[in-house]
């Protein structure tokens, strides 16, 4: 029997693919628990208007985060905090602080998880944090740390 994944079942692959699984896997494990159902053509035509959908929205999203990263190449952020002789700070500037400036200054909303920093900043100045906006695109935003 020729069945549609519903789910991730293991050995067989994944959702929205399309298998042939023996008669009786089909009838007693797969279908009644909302795994799989049959590859008739109209659940067949279903799933590749879905599958086109899909990749027009997947289209948008990088279309949208690549123009976030255009932005986001051309943006330098102002960050004042409180800072010592020598433009050692008191404390550090950590992607929480960026992404709260981002927000404040730009209005740009962006999980602090996204901004990849290996250390916080701790000196005044200015330093260049990577923000991953999509799995391949990224930017590269400018931060001035002053006291």
């Amino acid at each position: 029997m020729i069945v549609i994944l519903l789910k991730d079942v293991k050995g067989k692959g994944k959702t929205g693919d399309v298998v042939k699984v023996s008669d009786g896997y089909a009838r007693n494990m797969l279908l009644p628990k909302g795994l799989a159902k049959e590859a008739t053509e109209g659940n067949i035509r279903n799933l590749e208007k879905q599958k086109t959908i899909a990749k027009e929205k997947e289209a948008e999203v990088k279309a949208a985060a690549q123009a976030m990263a255009d932005q986001l190449n051309k943006a330098t952020v102002e960050i004042k905090t409180k800072g010592g002789e020598g433009g050692r700070l008191f404390g550090s500037v950590t992607n929480k602080d960026i992404a709260a400036a981002l927000e404040k200054q730009f209005k740009v909303k962006i999980d602090k998880k996204k901004i990849a920093m290996d250390n916080p900043i701790k000196q005044t100045g200015m330093a260049i944090v990577q923000v991953k906006l999509y799995s391949e695109i990224t930017a590269n935003l400018k931060i001035n740390v002053t006291v």
